[in-house]
């Protein structure tokens, strides 16, 4: 079982015990802007889906782990998807849920575990991340990890009856 540890928080696989965790995120509906979720997850279908989590990321092209404090309180997801091993790159996207959890530095602390794993393990060329041009927190996120702009999807998400742009952030692995 995959667990990448750090100095205030660690990532451990899905549990079937995270199925409530899971079901509060997918279901809140300030989140759905930044994951492209348009409709609600039934708790039947995320219980299906972390029967599943235990795949590896060869086969389903995923990998979601779970962010926790040492005292083993769940702090959020972060996500490696579109895994192309033939290319060798990936998407990651990352959530702290609550408020509270917020600006500790524990997404700073997750972001830099799974771009060493991916570079270090999974010998992954390229990371990049999708973000919305306003969500000024994960820009600084990313670009604190060395994660460069180079690209804005213009109009890309549709939010409310506004719609959106959307940047393109990379992080190249120079050998």
């Amino acid at each position: 079982m995959l667990t990448l540890k750090g100095e205030n928080i660690y990532l451990r696989a899905l549990e079937p015990e995270d199925l409530d965790f899971i079901y509060r995120i997918e279901n809140d509906e300030h989140i759905w802007e930044m994951s492209a979720t348009q409709t609600p997850y039934s708790k039947f279908l995320i219980k299906q889906y972390l029967e599943h989590a235990h795949k590896d990321i060869y086969e389903v092209k995923q990998l979601r782990l779970v962010i926790c404090s040492k005292d083993e309180m769940v702090l959020g997801l972060i996500d490696l998807f579109d895994f192309d091993p033939m290319n060798n790159r990936a998407g990651v996207g990352i959530l702290i849920a609550g408020k509270e959890n917020r600006g500790h530095g524990y997404g700073t602390e997750a972001l830099q575990l799974v771009v060493n794993y991916s570079f270090k393990h999974l010998h992954l060329h390229l990371l990049y991340a999708n973000i919305a041009s306003d969500n000024a927190t994960s820009i600084k996120l990313f670009e604190k990890q060395g994660f460069n702009k180079v690209g804005v999807k213009k109009d890309w998400n549709l939010v409310g009856d506004v719609y959106k742009d959307e940047f393109l952030y990379q992080l190249i692995h120079v050998h």
